[in-house]
């Protein structure tokens, strides 16, 4: 039975100023180096305002840091965006990509979120795909089309277990307090584990991470980490305070 070891990260969104994230940074750092860690990987994407000086306050921790999007090219006439290589630059070992965020609020599709990872990679990032429903298609039985339809078109030609994370995230569970029962997301997540499998074979669907998304607390973590499928979280609002962020961790 292959293992993985989970991976709880923090999407911050455009919330934080400086004081903010810095202490945010700090708290999770300092928890992390008094020890002893939780049995997971922990992530932080704070905005790219943040990164520079968040990446020099856990310094010396295990904590990663990563961006919460990315441009297709590594340079050029793109105001406004960042690079991969500007990610990597600054001390970032992923990127989110395609985030229903993003989708909606940019009209990004599935061969943007595709050419946005495969950039990622090539510059040494890990990419977590996003990918989910909306309320409209869960209600209208849409569910497993619309995530296979998504990763399929998502997913870089040279996706991995160790440069590819896949989150999946219930449009209708974010910032919502909806979450998707643990039978829902056993349900989502073992379709997409099958997709990979015939996409990639079954050894590296295997130790591919899938995390979820959908308004996972502490009090909820713990029945979701524990489904078999479900290889840790991408939280949001949660990320934004230290005990919240630590106690789902902990539920590792």
């Amino acid at each position: 039975m292959t293992t993985r070891r989970k991976l709880i990260a923090g999407n911050w969104k455009m919330n934080g100023l400086k004081a903010d994230g810095l202490a945010l940074a700090k708290g999770l750092a300092d928890k992390l180096k008094a020890g002893p860690a939780p049995a997971c990987d922990l992530l932080v994407c704070p905005p790219f305002t943040l990164i520079a000086a968040v990446v020099d306050a856990v310094a010396g921790s295990t904590l990663a840091v990563g961006g919460q999007d990315c441009h297709a090219k590594t340079s050029g006439a793109h105001t406004g965006d960042t690079s991969p290589a500007m990610l990597a630059d600054l001390g970032c070992g992923y990127a989110i990509v395609g985030h229903s965020e993003r989708r909606t609020d940019h009209a990004e599709s599935d061969a943007v979120v595709k050419a946005k990872a495969t950039a990622a990679q090539a510059a040494g990032l890990i990419a977590i795909v996003c990918i989910g429903e909306t309320l409209a298609q869960r209600d209208a039985g849409q569910t497993m089309d619309i995530n296979r339809s998504q990763l399929l078109g998502s997913l870089p030609d040279g996706a991995t277990p160790e440069n590819t994370v896949i989150a999946y995230e219930p449009v209708w569970a974010i910032g919502t307090g909806r979450v998707a029962t643990p039978a829902q997301a056993q349900e989502v997540h073992a379709a997409i584990r099958a997709e990979l499998t015939k996409k990639l074979g079954g050894e590296a669907a295997a130790k591919m991470r899938i995390l979820y998304g959908g308004s996972m607390k502490p009090d909820n973590a713990r029945e979701l980490l524990a489904l078999p499928d479900v290889d840790g979280g991408l939280i949001g609002g949660a990320s934004l305070k230290v005990a919240d962020f630590w106690g789902i961790a902990e539920s590792c």
